[in-house]
């Protein structure tokens, strides 16, 4: 549900509306992440061509990119048949457009100095849904899965979101300023669970000694934000979900990578640029769900019985389904 739900929301922002390809793209989006994102008998010997026919990892990968570009590329033709039929009303064409819009008039523009082709198109469109779609959607299924272990805390984000928005009767972006608590909860998620617990790989410009470890000139570096994150060194008592850890340490309580003991979006020029869109996106699904409902785990498991096992993938995301019961509690309609 949440990866729909992610999904849609960046299909609305990105595509202006929403896209009939959704429903198509989720199956997809899964392959995508399972077989991109693990190590294989191909990954340790990326040289042995025949090792990857032998597993028939090639095959997958072309198979993969040939269902998720025949979507992309349905999106990408539906705006410029929109764009072309539209051409007579100059005004609405503006008000109505949305990103793939924006992309499409710097296509193929000789004074950008570089090519710009439906397929970088297509790239950009497939980076807002897998670096908003699944890794919001990633977070916030975390985050669930951490309150309904730590009732307490549940308990607590709860009064915070509903008192916030009692008066309202609906979740905005107007009282984000007041949830101290429920930020907290998704930064204290991102240190416990990032969703790309490697970030992407780097290479040293020059010879460099770092912790007493020799690293030579282009040698590729693999930043463990998920080592960091859980480093006692830095961090009392690193296993444990304690959001209230971030309200004690204003320094570590943003993603700008200032805070080098904790960059789950990276650091510097190559971090994440759709921090902001992102974790947005995750607060108010988060909000939405504890303002909303309660919520109450199946078949009479206890907290501390919930499975946390992860699965790895470009994200790493929860290997079984989190499954729970809601009670809509406020308002009555939704």
């Amino acid at each position: 549900m949440l990866m729909s739900v992610g999904i849609t929301i960046i299909s609305r922002a990105a595509f202006g509306k929403l896209q009939k390809q959704e429903e198509a793209f989720l199956p997809v989006l899964h392959d995508i992440t399972e077989a991109f994102g693990g190590f294989d008998v191909g990954s340790v010997f990326p040289s042995s061509k025949f090792l990857r026919r032998l597993i028939g990892a090639e095959r997958r990968a072309h198979k993969i990119h040939q269902e998720a570009d025949a979507i992309l590329q349905a999106i990408v033709d539906e705006h410029i048949a929109r764009a072309g039929g539209a051409q007579q009303d100059h005004d609405v064409v503006e008000a109505a457009e949305d990103l793939v819009d924006v992309l499409l008039k710097y296509r193929e523009n000789p004074e950008l100095g570089f090519p710009f082709t439906n397929v970088e198109i297509k790239a950009v469109i497939m980076d807002m849904i897998l670096g908003g779609g699944e890794i919001t959607a990633t977070t916030v299924s975390w985050a669930m899965s951490e309150l309904m272990r730590h009732p307490h805390i549940l308990e607590k984000a709860n009064k915070e979101v509903r008192r916030v928005f009692d008066g309202k009767g609906t979740v905005d972006e107007a009282g984000f300023a007041e949830l101290n608590y429920l930020k907290s909860i998704l930064r204290e998620t991102l240190r416990l669970h990032p969703p790309a617990p490697l970030l992407v790989p780097l290479e040293c410009q020059e010879r460099v000694v770092i912790a007493g470890y020799d690293i030579p000139k282009k040698t590729r570096v693999y930043i463990n934000v998920l080592a960091i994150g859980q480093d006692s060194r830095h961090w009392a008592e690193p296993q444990e979900f304690c959001p209230e850890r971030f309200l004690d340490r204003p320094e570590a309580s943003d993603y700008k990578g200032t805070c080098f003991e904790y960059i789950p979006f990276g650091a510097g020029r190559r971090m994440c640029p759709g921090i902001l869109f992102g974790m947005t996106f995750a607060k108010i699904m988060l909000a939405n769900l504890l303002y909303h409902f309660d919520w109450k785990l199946p078949n009479g498991i206890k907290p501390q019985d919930l499975d946390m096992s992860e699965r790895f993938g470009i994200t790493v995301t929860r290997k079984n389904d989190l499954h729970l019961i809601p009670i809509r509690c406020h308002p009555k309609t939704v």
